[in-house]
């Protein structure tokens, strides 16, 4: 999948399935609305009408299913008729299974995805997770011919035009952004390193003409980001506090997405075990995002100001690492004792957050990491965790999710009764909670907060996605899509307007035949 070109066309065009392989993927009472004239180029001479609808009538989604038209080069597959409330109306990780397993082989590929328009953006995301970029397989390097698959969208429903070009240009920026940051998060931290992913965030800064503020290594101590110094001070590559803004005239508020960039985390001196360490290569995936996002969101007319402020850092161990028993002064003036230095994350995020906060003037801040293993535990591998100080910014992350595919589900927001398990008899606080039963996914985020401090009068936004940020050992690239969609009142672009949940009272203005579409997708 490495070699692989993804195109989004208002049409493919036809031809032979035998010369051009094709998957028709959608809902089941999708695809009957789909008119054979539509599909007969594509289908033609190797699948007649009378095949189509038979092979129609034999689908029985529980929750997929699939049908091969002709041979292994055409295949329709249907997506879960119904979905929970929890889930997305997309079925986005059915799309991403169902491409893996059904899409035909071959140098030229279709794909016709049929949806509804308010499903297209999730769709699409969820088809490029199933073509990651990064592999170091020998037969890979190889194989030279590049191969592309193109994909058209059928819209079915009220709002069913033709794809406009400014919708195919979005898709064709989200997806770019969803499939860097799962190769990012995909490469091992022998090339993925702090230096690395610097000249990943200076080539996206390049690209859309803004030169990136970079401070590291031992300027960090001295300008008083303790805590992402301390966490990366003993790594041969130095840590670094890198970030792009970008600032359009007329802009009436300030964002800053800071993201956790753990480029390895090998727990420190509280050195993590030989069946947890693998894998923690994708503790970057929240800067990953963070990039992979910023980018989509300026190329398609971000309005507002936009800080992305990525904290790098490997976590290594060395003569210089930090101890246990060790005291921080971060960049908020707050001390810390170290009691575990595996609870890193929230360290280079503190200094974040205070500097988005303090220098950047930020009046939102979103912090997103793969910050906890308790993540998975409290809201599943599919579900991000959301942490807020703002109920409105709650259940619009919830709804974000759904609409764009990268799941969110709350955790509990109450400082009063978790933040105590950070105290600390010689600092401010320590940085790992005394009881791990006690909502430690939850604590993790409070801690992160104190440093820009709970009665802020801004919005705070922390998302956890440790376990989404990769489904079983591949990137997803988790996470940009969320940032687009939950801030896609921001852009210019219609269809981030479309798929976000902030700014309009959607519910309000739905008309009876969209309110009883997804009555029958939503149970």
């Amino acid at each position: 999948m490495a070699n692989v070109g993804l195109q989004f066309r208002a049409s493919a065009g036809d031809a032979d399935p035998q010369s051009r392989p094709l998957l028709l993927l959608g809902q089941l009472h999708h695809l009957h609305r789909v008119p054979w004239s539509h599909v007969r180029g594509k289908l033609l001479p190797r699948v007649t009408e009378e095949l189509w609808q038979a092979a129609l009538s034999t689908l029985n989604p529980s929750p997929t299913d699939s049908c091969p038209l002709y041979l292994n080069y055409a295949t329709v597959a249907a997506l879960p008729s119904r979905v929970s409330r929890h889930n997305s109306p997309s079925a986005a990780h059915f799309v991403t299974r169902l491409v893996r397993t059904c899409l035909p082989p071959g140098t030229h590929r279709c794909i016709l995805m049929v949806c509804e328009r308010s499903d297209a953006f999730a769709s699409a995301c969820a088809l490029a997770r199933a073509f990651p970029l990064f592999t170091q397989r020998s037969g890979a390097s190889r194989r030279l011919e590049k191969k592309t698959v193109t994909v058209e969208f059928f819209l079915v429903g009220q709002d069913n035009g033709p794809v406009e070009v400014s919708t195919l240009q979005c898709l064709t920026s989200a997806t770019e952004g969803v499939r860097l940051a799962a190769r990012i998060v995909d490469t091992p931290c022998s090339e993925m390193n702090t230096d690395t992913f610097l000249e990943e965030i200076k080539k996206v800064g390049k690209e859309l003409g803004i030169v990136p503020t970079v401070i590291r290594d031992e300027e960090l101590k001295t300008r008083g980001f303790g805590g992402i110094y301390g966490v990366g001070k003993a790594a041969l590559h130095p840590p670094a506090l890198a970030v792009l803004s970008h600032t359009p005239d007329g802009a009436t508020q300030t964002i800053a997405w800071v993201g956790k960039g753990i480029v390895y985390d090998t727990g420190g001196l509280s050195m993590k075990g030989k069946t947890t360490m693998p894998g923690m290569k994708r503790d970057c995936g929240g800067a990953a995002a963070v990039l992979g996002a910023f980018r989509a969101a300026v190329k398609q007319g971000f309005k507002d100001t936009l800080h992305a402020v990525f904290c790098l850092a490997e976590n290594s161990v060395g003569p210089s690492a930090t101890r246990p028993d060790d005291i921080h002064l971060l960049y908020s003036g707050k001390t810390v004792e170290i009691n575990n230095t595996d609870a890193e994350g929230r360290l280079v995020l503190a200094d974040g957050v205070s500097y988005a906060c303090k220098d950047l003037g930020a009046d939102i801040i979103l912090d997103i990491a793969t910050l906890t293993g308790a993540q998975g535990i409290a809201t599943g591998k599919y579900h991000a965790a959301v942490l807020t100080n703002s109920a409105e910014w709650e259940a619009a992350c919830a709804k974000a999710g759904r609409q764009c595919g990268d799941l969110v589900h709350p955790l509990v927001y109450c400082p009063e009764l978790h933040f105590s398990e950070f105290t600390s008899a010689v600092a401010d606080m320590k940085n790992s909670v005394a009881d791990r039963d006690n909502g430690p996914s939850s604590c993790a985020g409070l801690f992160i907060a104190s440093h820009i401090g709970f009665d802020w009068p801004g919005v705070w936004v922390h998302l956890d996605i440790a376990a989404p940020v990769h489904a079983g050992e591949r990137a997803t690239g988790f996470g940009v899509a969320l940032l687009l969609a939950l801030f896609g009142r921001a852009s210019e672009d219609p269809l981030l307007n479309l798929v976000s949940p902030l700014g309009c009272e959607v519910d309000a203005q739905e008309g009876d035949a969209e309110r009883d579409s997804k009555k029958r997708r939503l149970v």
